[in-house]
Parts: structure tokens; sequence; C-alpha cells
């Protein structure tokens, strides 16, 4: 009969659960120990333990810094150790990181991206003309393929040009009457193309070279 048998929930939570237990005991006996001189080397001995996790890593010095780091954390920061870096600091770890803003510049439509915006941002900046006129024209077309892809049913070309408006801050004002797009039956057929794998020919034989033998 087994008795005095431990469960992870009664055991002490690990900080970082990916070193597991032992490398924590470990800290845990660095902790314990009185000497200096003694506990410089367990932590030494510590960071080549936890570097052997990764050896493809362990002598990169922003890895060996990165390793320290976390020896400390894992100690909760009462480990009184010789570090060859700046110790880190408890209230910094602790420190709740800052909101993080979402990268498009046009959440509106998310779903054309950040590049659809700044090409809106050019097309603007151009003298009118032909040229002008041609690359809205494609940009136009490049929204209608991205709200494709993102809406798989077909969409009016003057959604797309209203899309345009806004993105332009009501600049370039188009409609279906003065610039009709690309079907969008062809524009889907051109998105699938990318994704649709060639079948090999199993009667394709793989060319090959006569060579003569040496004498």
């Amino acid at each position: 009969m087994i008795e005095n048998l431990q469960y992870n929930t009664e055991r002490t939570k690990l900080i970082i659960p990916e070193y597991g237990r032992h490398i924590h005991k470990m800290i845990d006996q660095a902790l314990a120990c009185e000497d200096k001189n003694e506990r410089n080397n367990i932590a030494k001995a510590i960071i080549g333990v936890m570097g052997n996790m990764n050896p493809h890593l362990r002598d990169v010095p922003d890895f060996q810094h990165k390793l320290w780091d976390q020896l400390f954390i894992m100690s909760d920061f009462n480990l009184e150790v010789e570090s060859p870096y700046p110790l880190p600091s408890k209230e910094v770890f602790l420190e709740k990181p800052g909101k993080l803003n979402y990268p498009q510049n046009f959440p509106k439509y998310r779903f054309y991206g950040n590049n659809i915006k700044k090409m809106v941002d050019v097309a603007v900046n151009w003298e009118d003309g032909e040229m002008k006129k041609q690359l809205i024209y494609v940009i136009a077309n490049h929204m209608k393929k991205c709200f494709l892809n993102w809406n798989k049913d077909t969409v009016e070309d003057d959604v797309i040009y209203k899309h345009l408006l806004d993105l332009s801050g009501g600049k370039i004002s188009l409609s279906s009457s003065d610039m009709p797009l690309s079907e969008s039956h062809n524009l889907i057929k051109l998105t699938n193309k990318k994704f649709i794998k060639t079948p090999l020919n199993k009667n394709h034989k793989k060319p090959y070279r006569n060579f003569k033998k040496r004498n």
C-alpha cells in the first residue's frame, strides 16, 4: 500500500512550470545555503542545468541574461548571489503591461488591412490624371478582393467605392457608373487559384540523361 502520496495540488506552486519541480527545489537549496561562495556556485550550476534544457541557445549572451532573470524570478527575488547581469526588479516584474493599441489605422474596415489605407493615402496625394485614375482602379479592385476574402458572397461596386470614400477622408468620390470593377466571380476564382495545388500526372516521367560509360 502506497503511503504519503503527494498530489501536485498539495505542493508549492511552481513559478515557472516549464523548468519543472527539480529546478525549483535546487533554487530552494540555494536559498537555504548560508555560505556566499557556495551559494554562488549552486546558482551557476542551476544556470548550467537550465541552459542544458535549451542547448542550442545556452551560449547566446541574451539567452544567458534571460536565464539569470528567470533564476531570480523563481527565487521570488530572494536569492542573493553575484550575477553577471543587472538584477531584475520585482516591482517591474509585477507591474501590469500597458494596453496595446490596435495597429490598424482604420479599424472600421479591418479586413482591408493597413497596406490598403497606405495605398489610398498615396493616391490622394497624386496629381489628377490618367495615372491616378488607374491607381485608384487597382486599389478598388484589391479592396473588392479583400472584401470577398472576408465575405465570400458577392459585393456591389458602390459598396467598395463607399468604403474608398471613407478611407480617403472624402477625397476620392467615385461610383460604379464611373469606373466598374472586376466581376466578383473572377476575383474569387483568382484567389482560389493560389490555394489549389496542381495534381501530379502519374504518367509523367522524370527526364533523365544518358551517360556514356568511361573506359
